[in-house]
């Protein structure tokens, strides 16, 4: 059997495609060799001669990959069982049995192979909505080039109605772009300066000049369709079973049917009876529905999701989704928007300028939404932080540096408490600011706190609907936050959420996330780099708003391009259909195994309606398996 994905793609229409097209020639002329004999046109020997041009017509492609994989691989495939088969027919001079399994079966594997084909162009044609000419701007002046030919550093100009040829930030101009082709998402995004755009995004109403950050063949598209390709040929547990359990099948089968040959040998019935029993074993015990059941599934499953702006990087994890009962959220820029503003200062120690320099001067150098949130709310107010000096970033609690001679912290409650230092002045006020969600960090030294300022995300928009949905699909949500007790418990309240485990440290994530493993499957999702650990040890760890971040498409099992918790919804439906579908499909298999087998070694059937059911079986589970694309 040809290897499923190992097409580059197809483009034409399917009566050129090779396997298609040859078993179509084959099925004209033994179609017409058996109409003119029925006629009385031809005679016997003209009638055998035709079966003699359509059998190695339709046959050379998959005999050809049989015999390979024979001799290259050492392995019996399904081909070499229809080769034997076909040879079978031919020595008993059932010439018009033997071109009717060439075609027929040629005919299936084509179809296959041709979808296999499709799927992988099908992805790759979103390429297409990238402009293949950009506006390069040079000096001022505008000149047409190729899109390949845009490097880093170049500056295109984008007008109303345009798609973009690459990827790129905004240097110039405003406008809402739809971001569909990368995300998935058709709702146009507001951008202007300083914002990234992608590849194929279409530019709604204004004029963007934009300098380029990826080349063509670098951009977000190309790497989506890309990951798209390779995922589909990573095979998950049951598809990797299956396909041990063919290369053990298939030599059983044609040793089995090399015994029907012996049988006339031991007194058992007449050789030419028990030789069309062997040809016709070799056909209806052919596994090729239950072989292709899988692969079909896995990779319109994986091109479905591609085309969502949803990465599924194998075919394991949409296996896993389909399993998935538990899901771990990261709470700040998964289920809040991850942009936390100041809402409250006070003030223990000295002036409040004073203590927001410091804060700044201790977050300048941190990546945390928080320590962003607190540098940009110290830069509104006009105050300049103070420069630090041995910054240092203390995991999970905060961090220190030096400033004016003196040892500064900033961070959680716990890290003064742990340093010995009473909270009791604002013990008080402290507890009403989480109460209300809000979240607290402390600002000072080894000796006394400064002060505390206050800050608060804000809810995703859709986050209750979508949880909400998760729970009718009967799935557990649970909550892991570095954040205090409190804020954790009354943001999961707001959402409905089912468990909190709240002032987790990154390695504290990883053995809650163990701890929940026990229970069955977990799926983890973050924003891909900070909870890089946890998403690795999860059954499946999911990374959201990927699109345009190496880091966090690598970190995931499976990303997320648009920043949009309904997509998760959708990426576990696919796994559900595709999981739904898989298991039909193997039913179904095993089913047809059960009744050809028996009919055909009992002698019920005949070569030419064993080949029939075989490979409608197989077109069957070839058509069904396309449906997990389709959501």
């Amino acid at each position: 059997m040809a290897c499923p994905g190992g097409d580059d793609g197809f483009t034409g229409p399917w009566w050129r495609y090779p396997p298609l097209r040859n078993a179509l020639l084959a099925g004209v002329i033994a179609l017409s060799a058996w109409l003119l004999m029925l006629a009385g046109i031809i005679g016997t020997t003209l009638e055998t001669a035709l079966y003699w041009i359509a059998i190695p017509l339709g046959g050379y492609i998959w005999a050809r990959e049989g015999l390979e994989e024979l001799f290259e691989e050492h392995e019996v495939g399904i081909s070499m069982l229809m080769i034997a088969a076909t040879a079978g027919s031919g020595i008993l001079g059932l010439w018009e049995e033997a071109a009717a399994l060439v075609v027929l079966y040629g005919a299936a594997e084509g179809i296959e192979e041709y979808t296999f084909a499709r799927t992988r162009t099908a992805i790759r044609a979103l390429l297409d909505l990238a402009p293949k000419e950009a506006r390069l701007l040079r000096d001022g002046e505008e000149s047409t080039v190729p899109a390949e030919s845009l490097q880093p550093g170049n500056r295109f100009v984008v007008r109303p109605g345009e798609s973009l040829p690459t990827d790129g930030v905004i240097v110039s101009g405003e406008s809402g772009l739809d971001e569909s082709p990368v995300t998935g998402e058709s709702v146009p995004v507001d951008k202007g300066p300083g914002d990234k755009v992608f590849a194929a995004s279409i530019n709604g109403q204004g004029m963007l000049t934009i300098e380029v950050t990826a080349g063509f063949a670098d951009n977000t598209l190309s790497r989506i369709i890309h990951l798209v390709e390779n995922a589909q040929d990573q095979k998950g547990r049951a598809q990797v079973w299956m396909e041990r359990f063919g290369r053990r099948y298939s030599p059983a089968v044609l040793a089995t049917s090399a015994l029907f040959l012996l049988t006339p040998w031991l007194g058992f019935g007449d050789s030419t009876v028990w030789a069309e029993r062997a040809v016709i074993l070799l056909v209806a015990a052919a596994p090729c529905a239950l072989v292709i059941s899988l692969p079909i599934t896995m990779a319109a499953g994986i091109a479905g999701a591609g085309k969502r702006g949803i990465l599924i990087k194998g075919g394991a994890h949409l296996e896993h989704l389909g399993v998935i009962d538990t899901i771990a959220f990261d709470k700040t820029g998964t289920l809040t928007h991850g942009k936390p503003q100041v809402t409250d200062v006070i003030v223990l120690n000295g002036d409040e300028s004073a203590l927001l320099a410091v804060a700044a001067g201790l977050e300048s150098s941190s990546g945390h939404p928080l320590a962003r949130a607190i540098v940009e709310h110290v830069a509104d107010r006009g105050i300049a932080a103070l420069q630090p000096e041995g910054f240092l970033s203390l995991t999970g609690s905060g961090a220190q540096a030096e400033i004016d001679g003196v040892l500064r912290y900033i961070g959680k409650p716990d890290l003064f408490r742990d340093m010995g230092l009473s909270l009791a002045e604002v013990e008080t006020r402290l507890n009403e600011l989480q109460t209300t969600g809000k979240t607290v960090v402390l600002v000072g030294s080894q000796t006394q706190v400064q002060g505390l300022i206050a800050l608060q995300d804000t809810l995703r928009d859709d986050v209750q609907a979508v949880i909400a949905r998760l729970h009718a699909m009967h799935i557990r949500t649970v909550m892991l936050t570095g954040d205090n007790r409190r804020t954790a418990q009354r943001v999961a309240q707001q959402l409905g959420i089912d468990d909190v485990r709240a002032d987790l440290k990154p390695e504290d994530k990883v053995d809650a996330v163990t701890a929940l493993l026990a229970d069955g499957p977990v799926l983890m999702v973050g924003d891909g780099v900070n909870d890089a650990p946890a998403l690795a040890v999860a059954t499946c760890g999911v990374a959201m708003g990927a699109a345009g971040t190496d880091a966090a498409i690598e970190a995931a099992d499976i990303a997320l391009m648009a920043d949009d918790l309904g997509k998760l919804e959708e990426a576990l439906h696919l796994g559900r259909k595709a999981r739904k579908v898989s298991l039909q499909n193997i039913v179904f298999a095993i089913l047809v195994l059960v009744i050809l087998i028996p009919a055909g070694v009992g002698g019920f059937i005949s070569i030419a309606v064993a080949v029939l059911a075989h490979e409608a079986s197989e077109l069957l589970a070839v058509a069904n398996g396309l449906r997990a694309g389709r959501g």
